[in-house]
């Protein structure tokens, strides 16, 4: 396990101390009224109180977070990518989505302003809206067609109340 760790590009556990130093919350997408705040905690239910992650704290609200990776990923070095975390919807969620987003990076980005609507190359993660919509989105933005580029497949996802880890494996040749 710390082999895998010391060996990947962005490893983060939010049960650190001090996660806010390296991640920066999105304060100025929505209005401060429509945005909802982060905290730290075990949850409801946990087997180790000590391990933590981070939640949402209320209903209907606007979330987001971003951190700047330690180092350049470049698939041409023929590395797959692999994104994986785990999602625990506690209350029962009913329409909303956890995604992650591996954003265009550089001087351009303004972390306070990340939101729905900023570029991105990779957004991956569980959507519910309703009984009907769940499913996990797995989408490529391709910056020669201006487009983004959804996934074919169907791939459900979990409504209940439990951990849920989530993985998506990226290969040089653009399938997973």
């Amino acid at each position: 396990f710390n082999h895998l760790l010391t060996a990947s590009a962005f490893p983060f556990h939010f049960d650190l101390q001090g996660w806010t130093d390296r991640w920066t919350v999105s304060s100025d997408w929505k209005s401060k009224s429509e945005l909802g705040e982060w905290e730290q905690t075990a949850g409801k239910w946990y087997g180790i109180e000590s391990d933590k992650g981070i939640q949402t704290s209320e209903d209907a609200r606007f979330y987001g977070l971003s951190a700047p990776m330690t180092k350049t990923f470049n698939s041409p070095d023929g590395k797959d990518l692999v994104i994986q975390y785990s999602v625990k919807h506690e209350q029962k969620i009913d329409c909303g989505g956890a995604y992650i987003k591996l954003l265009p990076g550089g001087d351009k980005f303004e972390s306070t302003k990340f939101g729905g609507d900023s570029p991105y190359g990779v957004m991956f993660g569980p959507d519910i809206c309703g009984s009907s919509n769940k499913r996990t989105h797995v989408i490529l933005h391709s910056d020669k067609k201006d487009e983004n580029l959804l996934i074919k497949k169907n791939v459900s996802c979990e409504s209940d109340q439990l951990s849920h880890l989530y993985t998506l494996v990226l290969r040089p040749d653009n399938t997973f």
